[in-house]
Protein backbone atom coordinates (compact mmCIF):
# COMPACT_ATOMS: atom_id res chain seq x y z
CA UNK A 1 0.00 0.00 0.00
CA UNK A 2 1.33 3.28 -0.78
CA UNK A 3 2.16 5.55 2.32
CA UNK A 4 0.42 8.57 1.68
CA UNK A 5 1.56 12.18 3.36
CA UNK A 6 -0.37 11.12 6.10
CA UNK A 7 1.03 8.03 7.35
CA UNK A 8 4.87 9.55 7.33
CA UNK A 9 3.63 11.53 9.74
CA UNK A 10 1.71 9.72 11.92
CA UNK A 11 4.44 6.36 12.02
CA UNK A 12 7.14 9.56 12.32
CA UNK A 13 5.94 10.74 14.99
CA UNK A 14 5.40 7.11 16.43
CA UNK A 15 9.08 6.19 15.83
CA UNK A 16 10.20 9.36 17.68
CA UNK A 17 7.80 8.13 20.78
CA UNK A 18 8.15 4.49 20.40
CA UNK A 19 9.75 4.06 23.92
CA UNK A 20 5.97 5.77 25.41
CA UNK A 21 4.02 3.15 22.93
CA UNK A 22 6.24 0.24 23.99
CA UNK A 23 5.66 1.29 27.90
CA UNK A 24 2.08 1.99 26.93
CA UNK A 25 1.58 -1.75 25.41
CA UNK A 26 3.17 -3.09 28.22
CA UNK A 27 0.56 -1.88 30.39
CA UNK A 28 -2.11 -3.04 28.09
CA UNK A 29 -0.57 -6.18 28.70
CA UNK A 30 -0.65 -5.91 32.04
CA UNK A 31 -4.74 -4.57 32.34
CA UNK A 32 -4.93 -7.60 30.24
CA UNK A 33 -3.58 -10.28 32.20
CA UNK A 34 -5.15 -8.45 35.40
CA UNK A 35 -9.11 -9.00 33.36
CA UNK A 36 -7.82 -12.59 32.97
CA UNK A 37 -7.00 -13.15 36.75
CA UNK A 38 -10.21 -11.89 38.08
CA UNK A 39 -12.12 -14.36 38.39
CA UNK A 40 -10.11 -16.89 39.86
CA UNK A 41 -9.95 -16.35 43.47
CA UNK A 42 -14.11 -16.37 43.39
CA UNK A 43 -13.61 -19.66 41.95
CA UNK A 44 -11.07 -20.67 44.65
CA UNK A 45 -13.12 -19.84 47.01
CA UNK A 46 -16.51 -21.21 45.79
CA UNK A 47 -14.87 -24.50 44.84
CA UNK A 48 -11.73 -25.00 46.72
CA UNK A 49 -13.08 -23.34 50.35
CA UNK A 50 -17.07 -23.45 50.17
CA UNK A 51 -17.36 -26.80 48.19
CA UNK A 52 -14.05 -28.33 48.92
CA UNK A 53 -13.21 -29.23 45.96
CA UNK A 54 -9.32 -30.52 45.34
CA UNK A 55 -7.12 -28.13 43.84
CA UNK A 56 -6.08 -29.66 40.17
CA UNK A 57 -3.27 -27.15 40.22
CA UNK A 58 0.52 -28.23 41.57
CA UNK A 59 1.24 -24.87 43.59
CA UNK A 60 2.42 -25.41 46.99
CA UNK A 61 1.73 -21.59 48.78
CA UNK A 62 -1.80 -22.06 47.37
CA UNK A 63 -2.77 -25.78 48.28
CA UNK A 64 -1.20 -24.77 51.87
CA UNK A 65 -3.76 -21.53 52.47
CA UNK A 66 -6.35 -23.78 51.11
CA UNK A 67 -5.73 -26.70 53.56
CA UNK A 68 -5.61 -24.04 56.37
CA UNK A 69 -8.48 -21.85 58.06
CA UNK A 70 -11.15 -21.62 55.80
CA UNK A 71 -11.37 -18.08 57.36
CA UNK A 72 -7.81 -16.83 56.71
CA UNK A 73 -8.27 -18.15 52.80
CA UNK A 74 -11.12 -16.50 52.16
CA UNK A 75 -9.85 -13.51 53.52
CA UNK A 76 -6.32 -13.83 51.63
CA UNK A 77 -8.38 -14.57 48.60
CA UNK A 78 -11.05 -11.99 48.59
CA UNK A 79 -7.59 -9.79 49.67
CA UNK A 80 -6.87 -10.72 45.98
CA UNK A 81 -9.68 -9.96 44.32
CA UNK A 82 -8.93 -6.06 45.49
CA UNK A 83 -5.24 -6.10 44.90
CA UNK A 84 -5.66 -7.37 41.28
CA UNK A 85 -8.29 -4.17 41.02
CA UNK A 86 -5.54 -2.55 42.41
CA UNK A 87 -2.95 -3.30 39.77
CA UNK A 88 -4.92 -3.04 36.95
CA UNK A 89 -6.08 0.45 37.96
CA UNK A 90 -2.29 1.68 37.42
CA UNK A 91 -2.29 -0.30 34.33
CA UNK A 92 -4.99 1.50 33.09
CA UNK A 93 -3.88 4.91 34.35
CA UNK A 94 -0.19 4.31 32.79
CA UNK A 95 -2.06 3.63 29.35
CA UNK A 96 -5.08 5.97 29.31
CA UNK A 97 -2.32 8.82 30.21
CA UNK A 98 0.72 7.29 27.77
CA UNK A 99 -1.82 7.33 25.04
CA UNK A 100 -3.98 10.43 25.36
CA UNK A 101 -0.23 12.16 25.12
CA UNK A 102 0.43 9.97 22.42
CA UNK A 103 -2.73 11.28 20.70
CA UNK A 104 -1.70 14.94 21.48
CA UNK A 105 1.67 14.91 19.99
CA UNK A 106 0.45 13.46 16.43
CA UNK A 107 -2.17 15.90 16.68
CA UNK A 108 -0.10 19.02 16.91
CA UNK A 109 2.30 17.39 14.17
CA UNK A 110 -0.95 17.19 11.99
CA UNK A 111 -1.63 20.62 12.47
CA UNK A 112 1.56 22.10 12.25
CA UNK A 113 2.46 20.46 9.12
CA UNK A 114 -1.46 21.31 7.71
CA UNK A 115 -0.72 24.71 8.63
CA UNK A 116 2.87 24.73 7.33
CA UNK A 117 1.80 23.11 4.16
CA UNK A 118 -0.75 25.31 3.47
CA UNK A 119 1.69 28.67 3.98
CA UNK A 120 3.50 26.76 1.15
CA UNK A 121 0.60 26.18 -1.59
CA UNK A 122 0.37 28.72 -4.21
CA UNK A 123 -2.48 31.68 -4.03
CA UNK A 124 -4.23 29.70 -6.69
CA UNK A 125 -5.26 26.90 -4.32
CA UNK A 126 -6.25 29.36 -1.98
CA UNK A 127 -8.34 31.82 -4.16
CA UNK A 128 -10.18 27.92 -4.79
CA UNK A 129 -10.47 26.68 -1.29
CA UNK A 130 -13.55 27.78 1.41
CA UNK A 131 -11.26 29.23 4.32
CA UNK A 132 -13.77 27.65 6.62
CA UNK A 133 -13.23 23.87 5.18
CA UNK A 134 -9.59 24.53 5.50
CA UNK A 135 -10.28 25.14 9.08
CA UNK A 136 -12.52 22.70 9.89
CA UNK A 137 -9.77 19.79 8.66
CA UNK A 138 -7.21 22.14 10.78
CA UNK A 139 -9.07 21.66 13.91
CA UNK A 140 -12.23 19.37 13.79
CA UNK A 141 -10.57 16.42 11.75
CA UNK A 142 -6.90 16.52 13.74
CA UNK A 143 -9.75 16.26 17.03
CA UNK A 144 -11.27 13.59 15.18
CA UNK A 145 -7.81 11.90 14.96
CA UNK A 146 -6.74 12.65 18.65
CA UNK A 147 -9.58 10.70 20.07
CA UNK A 148 -8.94 7.81 18.20
CA UNK A 149 -4.90 7.71 18.99
CA UNK A 150 -5.71 9.39 22.54
CA UNK A 151 -8.49 6.80 23.78
CA UNK A 152 -9.56 3.94 20.86
CA UNK A 153 -6.37 2.49 18.99
CA UNK A 154 -4.99 0.38 22.43
CA UNK A 155 -7.98 0.18 23.96
CA UNK A 156 -9.09 -1.74 20.49
CA UNK A 157 -6.31 -3.22 20.76
CA UNK A 158 -6.80 -3.86 24.35
CA UNK A 159 -9.80 -5.50 24.06
CA UNK A 160 -8.92 -8.01 21.08
CA UNK A 161 -6.12 -9.17 23.21
CA UNK A 162 -8.65 -9.73 26.49
CA UNK A 163 -11.21 -11.50 24.09
CA UNK A 164 -8.03 -13.69 23.09
CA UNK A 165 -6.87 -14.27 26.13
CA UNK A 166 -10.26 -15.31 27.52
CA UNK A 167 -11.08 -17.03 24.73
CA UNK A 168 -7.69 -19.38 25.56
CA UNK A 169 -8.42 -19.66 29.14
CA UNK A 170 -11.77 -20.77 28.34
CA UNK A 171 -10.72 -23.43 26.06
CA UNK A 172 -8.29 -25.01 28.30
CA UNK A 173 -11.28 -25.04 30.62
CA UNK A 174 -13.97 -26.67 28.54
CA UNK A 175 -13.89 -26.74 24.78
CA UNK A 176 -17.39 -27.73 24.39
CA UNK A 177 -18.02 -24.60 26.42
CA UNK A 178 -15.94 -22.51 24.53
CA UNK A 179 -17.26 -23.24 21.09
CA UNK A 180 -21.32 -22.08 22.22
CA UNK A 181 -19.46 -19.14 23.35
CA UNK A 182 -17.79 -18.62 19.78
CA UNK A 183 -20.57 -19.19 17.76
CA UNK A 184 -22.18 -15.87 17.39
CA UNK A 185 -19.02 -14.03 17.05
CA UNK A 186 -19.22 -14.16 12.82
CA UNK A 187 -22.65 -12.71 13.37
CA UNK A 188 -21.31 -9.81 15.48
CA UNK A 189 -17.89 -9.47 12.97
CA UNK A 190 -20.67 -9.08 10.14
CA UNK A 191 -23.10 -6.51 11.54
CA UNK A 192 -19.77 -4.26 12.94
CA UNK A 193 -18.77 -4.64 9.31
CA UNK A 194 -21.98 -3.14 7.54
CA UNK A 195 -21.68 -0.76 10.84
CA UNK A 196 -18.32 0.74 9.86
CA UNK A 197 -19.38 1.30 6.25
CA UNK A 198 -22.65 3.00 6.85
CA UNK A 199 -21.15 5.10 9.39
CA UNK A 200 -18.43 6.26 7.05
CA UNK A 201 -20.35 7.09 4.56
CA UNK A 202 -22.48 8.97 7.03
CA UNK A 203 -19.58 10.71 8.66
CA UNK A 204 -18.15 11.53 4.57
CA UNK A 205 -20.95 13.51 4.12
CA UNK A 206 -21.35 15.10 7.43
CA UNK A 207 -17.63 16.35 7.31
CA UNK A 208 -18.30 17.64 4.34
CA UNK A 209 -21.14 19.69 5.51
CA UNK A 210 -19.47 20.84 8.82
CA UNK A 211 -16.99 22.27 6.55
CA UNK A 212 -19.35 24.21 4.38
CA UNK A 213 -21.58 25.52 7.26
CA UNK A 214 -18.20 27.04 8.42
CA UNK A 215 -17.05 28.42 5.10
CA UNK A 216 -20.45 30.24 5.39
CA UNK A 217 -20.58 31.08 8.87
CA UNK A 218 -16.77 32.87 8.54
CA UNK A 219 -18.22 34.55 4.84
CA UNK A 220 -21.49 35.81 6.91
CA UNK A 221 -19.47 37.06 10.04
CA UNK A 222 -16.85 39.19 7.91
CA UNK A 223 -19.42 40.62 6.79
CA UNK A 224 -21.56 41.44 8.95
CA UNK A 225 -21.39 45.03 8.88
CA UNK A 226 -22.92 44.69 5.12
CA UNK A 227 -25.37 41.83 6.24
CA UNK A 228 -26.91 44.42 9.09
CA UNK A 229 -26.73 47.39 6.75
CA UNK A 230 -29.71 45.71 4.11
CA UNK A 231 -31.61 44.18 7.01
CA UNK A 232 -30.58 40.67 5.89
CA UNK A 233 -30.54 39.11 9.29
CA UNK A 234 -33.32 37.29 9.29
CA UNK A 235 -32.17 35.94 6.02
CA UNK A 236 -29.28 34.69 7.18
CA UNK A 237 -30.66 33.07 9.86
CA UNK A 238 -33.08 31.01 8.16
CA UNK A 239 -29.84 30.22 5.52
CA UNK A 240 -27.65 29.19 8.44
CA UNK A 241 -30.92 27.26 10.24
CA UNK A 242 -31.22 24.94 6.91
CA UNK A 243 -27.87 24.15 6.56
CA UNK A 244 -27.13 23.83 10.37
CA UNK A 245 -30.48 21.13 10.31
CA UNK A 246 -28.87 18.83 7.39
CA UNK A 247 -25.55 18.41 9.26
CA UNK A 248 -28.13 17.33 12.25
CA UNK A 249 -29.84 15.06 10.27
CA UNK A 250 -26.14 13.04 9.56
CA UNK A 251 -25.61 13.31 13.04
CA UNK A 252 -28.60 11.80 13.75
CA UNK A 253 -28.39 9.26 11.46
CA UNK A 254 -25.04 8.21 12.41
CA UNK A 255 -26.46 8.01 16.45
CA UNK A 256 -28.85 5.44 15.42
CA UNK A 257 -26.83 3.74 13.28
CA UNK A 258 -24.19 2.98 16.71
CA UNK A 259 -27.42 2.86 18.58
CA UNK A 260 -28.77 -0.24 16.72
CA UNK A 261 -25.45 -2.15 16.33
CA UNK A 262 -24.72 -1.57 19.94
CA UNK A 263 -28.57 -3.31 20.81
CA UNK A 264 -27.38 -5.96 18.38
CA UNK A 265 -24.52 -6.82 19.85
CA UNK A 266 -26.12 -6.71 23.52
CA UNK A 267 -29.05 -9.04 22.44
CA UNK A 268 -26.52 -11.79 20.45
CA UNK A 269 -24.27 -11.16 23.69
CA UNK A 270 -27.41 -12.46 25.67
CA UNK A 271 -27.92 -15.06 23.57
CA UNK A 272 -24.21 -16.27 23.94
CA UNK A 273 -24.59 -15.62 28.07
CA UNK A 274 -27.25 -17.86 27.96
CA UNK A 275 -25.97 -20.89 26.42
CA UNK A 276 -22.78 -21.11 28.75
CA UNK A 277 -25.42 -20.14 31.20
CA UNK A 278 -27.59 -23.30 30.53
CA UNK A 279 -25.53 -25.93 29.21
CA UNK A 280 -22.76 -25.26 31.96
CA UNK A 281 -25.32 -25.55 34.54
CA UNK A 282 -25.83 -29.02 33.11
CA UNK A 283 -22.62 -29.84 32.82
CA UNK A 284 -22.06 -29.21 36.73
CA UNK A 285 -25.27 -31.44 37.23
CA UNK A 286 -23.85 -34.16 35.42
CA UNK A 287 -20.64 -33.99 37.55
CA UNK A 288 -18.56 -32.52 34.45
CA UNK A 289 -17.66 -29.49 35.61
CA UNK A 290 -17.09 -27.42 38.94
CA UNK A 291 -19.56 -24.37 39.50
CA UNK A 292 -16.84 -21.92 40.25
CA UNK A 293 -15.15 -22.81 36.89
CA UNK A 294 -18.80 -22.23 35.04
CA UNK A 295 -18.54 -19.01 37.59
CA UNK A 296 -15.29 -18.46 35.66
CA UNK A 297 -16.60 -19.12 32.00
CA UNK A 298 -19.70 -16.35 32.94
CA UNK A 299 -17.34 -14.22 34.26
CA UNK A 300 -15.49 -14.06 31.17
CA UNK A 301 -17.82 -14.37 28.43
CA UNK A 302 -19.85 -11.29 30.20
CA UNK A 303 -16.23 -9.42 30.21
CA UNK A 304 -15.64 -10.48 26.37
CA UNK A 305 -18.82 -9.51 25.26
CA UNK A 306 -18.64 -6.11 27.07
CA UNK A 307 -15.51 -5.06 24.81
CA UNK A 308 -17.89 -6.04 21.39
CA UNK A 309 -20.30 -4.08 22.68
CA UNK A 310 -18.14 -1.10 22.80
CA UNK A 311 -16.65 -1.94 19.41
CA UNK A 312 -19.91 -0.44 18.33
CA UNK A 313 -18.92 3.07 19.64
CA UNK A 314 -15.18 2.55 18.85
CA UNK A 315 -16.16 1.86 15.18
CA UNK A 316 -18.38 4.99 14.87
CA UNK A 317 -14.96 6.78 15.99
CA UNK A 318 -12.44 4.38 13.72
CA UNK A 319 -14.81 5.38 10.65
CA UNK A 320 -14.91 9.50 11.21
CA UNK A 321 -11.39 8.98 11.89
CA UNK A 322 -11.32 7.30 8.79
CA UNK A 323 -13.12 10.24 7.22
CA UNK A 324 -10.56 12.95 8.54
CA UNK A 325 -7.37 10.81 7.33
CA UNK A 326 -8.76 11.12 3.81
CA UNK A 327 -9.84 14.97 3.91
CA UNK A 328 -6.35 15.84 5.39
CA UNK A 329 -4.57 13.29 3.11
CA UNK A 330 -6.15 15.40 0.30
CA UNK A 331 -4.49 18.52 1.74
CA UNK A 332 -0.52 17.06 2.38
CA UNK A 333 -1.01 15.42 -1.08
CA UNK A 334 -1.87 18.69 -2.89
CA UNK A 335 1.79 20.17 -4.33
CA UNK A 336 2.11 24.15 -4.39
CA UNK A 337 2.06 25.52 -8.05
CA UNK A 338 5.27 27.56 -7.35
CA UNK A 339 7.99 25.91 -6.01
CA UNK A 340 11.84 26.88 -5.71
CA UNK A 341 14.65 25.42 -8.04
CA UNK A 342 17.56 23.63 -6.30
CA UNK A 343 19.91 25.91 -7.52
CA UNK A 344 17.29 29.11 -6.59
CA UNK A 345 19.55 32.32 -5.94
CA UNK A 346 19.14 32.99 -2.31
CA UNK A 347 21.10 35.81 -1.53
CA UNK A 348 23.00 38.57 -2.59
CA UNK A 349 21.97 43.03 -3.54
CA UNK A 350 19.28 43.42 -4.96
CA UNK A 351 19.54 46.66 -7.28
CA UNK A 352 15.19 46.33 -8.23
CA UNK A 353 15.78 46.24 -11.97
CA UNK A 354 11.99 44.66 -12.73
CA UNK A 355 11.61 43.52 -16.50
CA UNK A 356 8.11 41.69 -17.97
CA UNK A 357 9.00 40.38 -21.01
CA UNK A 358 6.25 39.22 -23.81
CA UNK A 359 4.41 38.09 -20.42
CA UNK A 360 0.72 36.26 -20.98
CA UNK A 361 -1.13 34.82 -17.88
CA UNK A 362 -4.32 33.56 -17.71
CA UNK A 363 -6.01 32.06 -14.31
CA UNK A 364 -6.72 28.32 -14.49
CA UNK A 365 -8.44 27.72 -18.38
CA UNK A 366 -9.89 31.47 -18.59
CA UNK A 367 -8.76 34.40 -20.57
CA UNK A 368 -5.67 35.52 -21.10
CA UNK A 369 -5.43 38.48 -18.16
CA UNK A 370 -2.33 39.57 -19.83
CA UNK A 371 -1.33 39.46 -22.75
CA UNK A 372 2.28 40.03 -24.23
CA UNK A 373 3.07 42.69 -21.91
CA UNK A 374 6.33 44.55 -22.12
CA UNK A 375 8.03 46.83 -19.64
CA UNK A 376 11.23 47.91 -17.62
CA UNK A 377 10.99 49.49 -14.10
CA UNK A 378 14.38 50.94 -13.80
CA UNK A 379 16.31 51.07 -10.42
CA UNK A 380 15.07 53.66 -7.78
CA UNK A 381 12.33 55.13 -10.32
CA UNK A 382 8.33 54.98 -9.83
CA UNK A 383 5.69 54.03 -12.41
CA UNK A 384 2.12 54.38 -12.02
CA UNK A 385 0.18 51.65 -13.05
CA UNK A 386 -3.38 52.56 -14.37
CA UNK A 387 -6.60 50.71 -15.58
CA UNK A 388 -9.93 50.04 -15.14
CA UNK A 389 -11.42 46.97 -13.24
CA UNK A 390 -10.06 43.52 -14.31
CA UNK A 391 -7.92 45.11 -16.75
CA UNK A 392 -4.55 43.20 -15.09
CA UNK A 393 -3.51 45.69 -12.52
CA UNK A 394 -3.46 43.27 -9.45
CA UNK A 395 -1.92 40.32 -11.26
CA UNK A 396 1.15 42.30 -12.44
CA UNK A 397 1.62 42.71 -8.77
CA UNK A 398 1.25 38.73 -7.96
CA UNK A 399 3.88 37.99 -10.91
CA UNK A 400 6.48 40.45 -8.75
CA UNK A 401 5.97 38.62 -6.05
CA UNK A 402 5.62 35.59 -7.75
CA UNK A 403 2.35 34.46 -6.08
CA UNK A 404 2.15 33.00 -9.94
CA UNK A 405 4.41 32.34 -12.80
CA UNK A 406 3.47 33.82 -16.15
CA UNK A 407 2.19 31.12 -19.08
CA UNK A 408 4.58 32.60 -21.27
CA UNK A 409 7.37 35.21 -21.36
CA UNK A 410 9.02 35.96 -18.30
CA UNK A 411 9.75 38.28 -15.32
CA UNK A 412 13.12 39.34 -13.99
CA UNK A 413 14.66 40.92 -11.41
CA UNK A 414 18.39 42.49 -11.99
CA UNK A 415 18.13 40.68 -15.29
CA UNK A 416 17.32 37.19 -13.35
CA UNK A 417 14.36 35.29 -14.37
CA UNK A 418 12.23 35.60 -11.23
CA UNK A 419 12.15 31.39 -11.07
CA UNK A 420 15.94 31.53 -10.30
CA UNK A 421 15.33 33.28 -6.85
CA UNK A 422 14.28 31.69 -4.35
CA UNK A 423 11.04 32.33 -3.43
CA UNK A 424 11.54 33.59 0.33
CA UNK A 425 14.37 35.95 -0.66
CA UNK A 426 12.55 37.27 -3.48
CA UNK A 427 9.43 38.53 -1.38
CA UNK A 428 12.13 39.58 1.31
CA UNK A 429 13.26 42.32 -1.48
CA UNK A 430 9.66 44.07 -1.63
CA UNK A 431 7.32 45.57 0.64
CA UNK A 432 3.98 45.92 0.05
CA UNK A 433 1.60 48.54 0.88
CA UNK A 434 -2.29 46.97 0.09
CA UNK A 435 -5.32 48.86 0.00
CA UNK A 436 -7.30 49.21 2.75
CA UNK A 437 -3.90 48.52 5.00
CA UNK A 438 -4.63 44.88 6.11
CA UNK A 439 -3.77 44.37 9.89
CA UNK A 440 -3.78 41.48 12.52
CA UNK A 441 -5.67 41.41 15.65
CA UNK A 442 -2.65 41.87 17.30
CA UNK A 443 -0.81 44.77 19.28
CA UNK A 444 0.01 47.72 17.27
CA UNK A 445 4.10 46.97 17.61
CA UNK A 446 3.53 43.50 16.37
CA UNK A 447 1.75 44.48 13.49
CA UNK A 448 4.64 47.25 12.58
CA UNK A 449 7.56 44.57 13.45
CA UNK A 450 5.71 41.99 11.29
CA UNK A 451 7.57 43.77 8.20
CA UNK A 452 10.74 42.81 10.45
CA UNK A 453 10.53 40.64 12.94
CA UNK A 454 13.64 41.09 15.13
CA UNK A 455 13.19 45.36 15.26
CA UNK A 456 13.74 46.74 18.63
CA UNK A 457 11.43 49.61 20.24
CA UNK A 458 13.41 52.51 18.56
CA UNK A 459 13.08 50.64 15.02
CA UNK A 460 9.39 50.81 15.60
CA UNK A 461 9.13 53.72 16.75
CA UNK A 462 11.07 55.66 14.07
CA UNK A 463 8.93 53.90 11.26
CA UNK A 464 5.87 54.90 12.86
CA UNK A 465 6.95 58.44 13.08
CA UNK A 466 7.72 58.10 9.35
CA UNK A 467 4.93 57.20 8.45
CA UNK A 468 2.87 59.47 10.91
CA UNK A 469 1.27 57.31 13.36
CA UNK A 470 3.65 57.56 16.51
CA UNK A 471 1.42 61.01 17.80
CA UNK A 472 -1.87 58.74 17.13
CA UNK A 473 -0.65 55.36 18.81
CA UNK A 474 0.35 57.73 21.62
CA UNK A 475 -2.92 58.86 22.28
CA UNK A 476 -4.10 55.33 22.81
CA UNK A 477 -4.52 54.11 26.51
CA UNK A 478 -1.71 51.46 25.61
CA UNK A 479 0.41 53.05 22.72
CA UNK A 480 2.30 50.42 21.15
CA UNK A 481 0.73 47.60 23.46
CA UNK A 482 -2.92 48.60 22.61
CA UNK A 483 -4.10 45.51 20.60
CA UNK A 484 -6.26 46.43 17.43
CA UNK A 485 -9.79 44.24 16.45
CA UNK A 486 -9.31 41.76 13.75
CA UNK A 487 -8.19 42.94 10.20
CA UNK A 488 -8.08 46.40 12.46
CA UNK A 489 -10.97 47.35 12.97
CA UNK A 490 -10.71 49.65 15.69
CA UNK A 491 -8.91 51.60 13.89
CA UNK A 492 -9.85 54.14 11.08
CA UNK A 493 -9.11 53.91 7.70
CA UNK A 494 -6.25 56.52 7.80
CA UNK A 495 -5.19 54.93 10.82
CA UNK A 496 -4.69 51.86 9.47
CA UNK A 497 -2.85 52.14 6.30
CA UNK A 498 -0.08 54.53 8.04
CA UNK A 499 0.52 51.28 10.09
CA UNK A 500 0.69 49.12 7.31
CA UNK A 501 2.94 51.91 5.97
CA UNK A 502 4.87 51.76 8.89
CA UNK A 503 5.34 48.48 8.60
CA UNK A 504 6.57 48.65 4.77
CA UNK A 505 9.06 50.93 6.07
CA UNK A 506 10.48 48.84 8.76
CA UNK A 507 11.02 46.39 6.35
CA UNK A 508 13.71 48.73 4.08
CA UNK A 509 13.14 46.59 0.93
CA UNK A 510 14.97 47.78 -2.06
CA UNK A 511 11.12 47.17 -4.16
CA UNK A 512 7.67 49.12 -3.12
CA UNK A 513 4.59 48.00 -4.58
CA UNK A 514 1.67 50.23 -3.37
CA UNK A 515 -2.08 48.65 -4.44
CA UNK A 516 -4.66 52.08 -3.84
CA UNK A 517 -2.91 53.17 -0.98
CA UNK A 518 -5.10 55.98 -0.98
CA UNK A 519 -8.74 54.53 -1.51
CA UNK A 520 -11.32 55.18 1.44
CA UNK A 521 -9.17 58.10 3.30
CA UNK A 522 -10.57 61.28 3.73
CA UNK A 523 -8.70 64.70 3.25
CA UNK A 524 -7.29 65.04 6.50
CA UNK A 525 -6.01 61.30 6.01
CA UNK A 526 -4.50 61.80 2.46
CA UNK A 527 -2.50 64.69 3.41
CA UNK A 528 -0.77 62.59 6.41
CA UNK A 529 -0.69 59.11 4.86
CA UNK A 530 1.00 61.01 1.69
CA UNK A 531 3.57 62.62 3.03
CA UNK A 532 4.00 58.98 4.80
CA UNK A 533 4.46 57.42 0.97
CA UNK A 534 6.72 59.81 0.00
CA UNK A 535 9.06 58.63 2.93
CA UNK A 536 8.50 55.16 2.29
CA UNK A 537 9.12 55.82 -1.82
CA UNK A 538 12.31 57.56 -1.35
CA UNK A 539 14.69 55.57 -3.24
CA UNK A 540 13.20 52.69 -3.63
CA UNK A 541 12.10 50.91 -7.29
CA UNK A 542 8.22 51.55 -6.81
CA UNK A 543 5.07 50.39 -8.20
CA UNK A 544 2.09 52.51 -7.80
CA UNK A 545 -1.10 50.71 -8.57
CA UNK A 546 -3.57 53.47 -8.51
CA UNK A 547 -6.46 55.80 -9.76
CA UNK A 548 -5.55 59.11 -8.01
CA UNK A 549 -4.24 61.47 -10.37
CA UNK A 550 -1.72 63.33 -7.16
CA UNK A 551 -0.26 59.79 -6.91
CA UNK A 552 0.46 58.98 -10.36
CA UNK A 553 1.61 62.78 -11.38
CA UNK A 554 4.96 61.94 -9.20
CA UNK A 555 5.39 58.68 -10.91
CA UNK A 556 8.46 58.86 -13.72
CA UNK A 557 5.83 57.09 -15.75
CA UNK A 558 2.61 55.70 -16.58
CA UNK A 559 1.70 52.47 -17.57
CA UNK A 560 -2.01 52.03 -18.38
CA UNK A 561 -3.41 48.53 -18.83
CA UNK A 562 -6.90 47.83 -20.53
CA UNK A 563 -7.92 44.37 -21.74
CA UNK A 564 -4.48 42.79 -20.24
CA UNK A 565 -2.68 45.08 -22.72
CA UNK A 566 -0.26 48.20 -22.40
CA UNK A 567 -2.03 50.47 -24.76
CA UNK A 568 -0.56 54.24 -23.88
CA UNK A 569 2.73 55.11 -21.86
CA UNK A 570 2.04 58.77 -21.49
CA UNK A 571 4.50 61.50 -20.03
CA UNK A 572 3.77 63.29 -16.85
CA UNK A 573 1.23 65.62 -16.38
CA UNK A 574 -2.22 65.96 -15.15
CA UNK A 575 -3.90 66.54 -18.86
CA UNK A 576 -2.55 63.29 -20.18
CA UNK A 577 -3.05 61.40 -16.81
CA UNK A 578 -6.81 62.16 -16.98
CA UNK A 579 -6.84 60.61 -20.74
CA UNK A 580 -4.91 57.61 -19.33
CA UNK A 581 -7.32 56.54 -16.42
Amino acid sequence: MKQTAFRKIVVKRLFRMKGSLLLAALSMLGFTVCELLAPWPLKLIFDQVLLHKPLAADYPPLQTLLAGDPTLAVAVLSSAILAIALVRGVFSYTQIFLTSRIGYRITYSLRRKLFTHLQRLSLSFHNRARSGELMTKITSDTAALRDVFAESTLMFAAHALTVAGMFGVMFWVNWRLSLLALAIFPVIVASLAVLFRKVKRAARQQRKREGWIASQMQERLSAISLIQAFGRERHEQERFVEDASRTLEDSIRTARLEAAATRTVEILSSVGVWAVVLFGSLAVLEGALNPGEVLVFITYVTNMYRPLRNLAKLLTKFSKASVSAERIDEILATDPDISDRPSAIADGEIRGEITFEHVRFRYDQGGWVLDDVSFRIAPGQRVALVGGSGSGKSTVTSLILRLYDPGAGRVTLDGEDLRDYQREFLRHQIAVVLQGGVLFGASIRENIAYGRPDAGDATIIAAAQAANAHDFIMALEEGYDTVIGERGSTLSGGQRQRIAIARALIRNAPILILDEPMTGLDSDSEAQVAEALENLMRGKTCLIITHDLQAAAGADYVLRLQDGRIIRQPKLGLASLAGAG
